[in-house]
């Protein structure tokens, strides 16, 4: 008899009626603040806890906006994301888009300046060209957020503060050309512009928040995914959790591992002295730090980028598969 299948595969078929591999689309960034996603898809820890009856097929984003179109178009069931596309995606989407259901990172932004910019204090930024990585994503909000308070306005809302939207590292050649003053960056840039661009650390932005916690990174799911497959999801945050007390008690190694993947999927590793301080300023958790995404969404609104109406964030979390699986390894659950 010739057989085009192994013979375990067809009597499992034969042994349970309907049998059929499932399939989860995930997508991540190859970036520390994406840890859990980096280090479980290169050490497998995700694909251990899910089972050989569940494939994943994993898809690398560089921005968040991009990830949230996946996740309307249907080509991807999950994603590791920031707060800003997170809120966007939910309101265009009418709330039907996503939902986050852990958190992953808090911290890893900060407000780096050129060193030769004269700018010592919050006041010399009057005049100033500062980077953001895109309009209107979480650290362009914060700056925004940031010079209000400091009773200063960006040129485009009749201020003097030039706010530059620009891909990381554009960023970096502009600092070196000494067309940037400034930036609010996310890690590991924040560090490789103090590293690379003749920079130094003005702001450390977990300083602005209580407990110096804030949300970076967030795992968010289709709710027809969560609705179809409730126990894949389940698998999937059982291994989220995991990692992340993996990687916290393990953090040298966690994060040769981290590294190991960036090269993988970018071509290049970040140096290691890199590599230490931008995770020096990143705490790893899969609390979603809830508080700290609606002081940001009222931030995005206040700087125009969310309607007429503060939006209604009162659907977007669904924390209920999370919490069965912190009471089932003895954990408290996010409130």
């Amino acid at each position: 008899m010739n057989r085009k299948y192994p013979l375990w595969l067809l009597l499992i078929c034969i042994a349970v009626p309907g049998f059929a591999q499932a399939v989860i689309r995930v997508g991540a960034f190859p970036n520390i603040t994406h840890a859990q996603a980096m280090v479980g898809k290169a050490n497998g820890a995700f694909q251990q806890a899910l089972g050989p009856n569940v494939k994943i097929e994993w898809t690398s984003f560089n921005a968040g906006p991009s990830a949230i179109e996946a996740l309307f178009s249907g080509a991807i069931d999950m994603a590791y994301v920031g707060p800003n596309p997170t809120i966007s995606g939910y309101l265009r989407s009418n709330g039907e888009a996503l939902r986050v259901i852990a958190g992953a990172a808090s911290g890893g932004a900060a407000l780096v300046v050129r060193n030769d910019s004269g700018i010592n204090q919050p006041e010399d930024f009057h005049g100033k060209r500062v980077g953001s990585p895109q309009l209107g994503n979480t650290q362009d909000v914060a700056l925004r957020a940031w010079l209000k308070v400091h009773g200063m306005k960006p040129t485009d809302k009749g201020g003097d503060v030039q706010v530059v939207p620009l891909a990381n590292p554009d960023q970096l050649t502009m600092f070196l050309q000494k067309q940037l003053d400034a930036s609010w960056a996310p890690e590991p840039w924040a560090t490789r512009l103090i590293h690379e661009g003749n920079c130094h650390l003005f702001l450390d932005e977990r300083d602005l928040w209580p407990a110096r916690q804030f949300v970076i990174t967030n795992l968010v799911v289709s709710p027809k995914f969560l609705r179809e497959h409730p126990e894949v999801v389940k698998k999937w945050l059982a291994a989220h959790v995991r990692l992340t007390d993996w990687i916290n008690g393990h953090l040298p190694e966690a994060g040769k591992i981290l590294n190991g993947q960036i090269q993988k999927e970018t071509g290049k590793a970040l140096a290691p002295a890199v590599l230490d301080e931008a995770l020096g300023r990143l705490q790893i958790t899969y609390d979603p730090l809830r508080s700290s995404l609606v002081t940001s969404a009222k931030s995005a609104y206040e700087a125009g980028f969310l309607g007429k109406q503060l939006p209604d964030l009162s659907s977007l979390y669904d924390l209920g598969p999370l919490n069965q699986v912190l009471k089932e390894r003895g954990k408290q659950a996010i409130q």
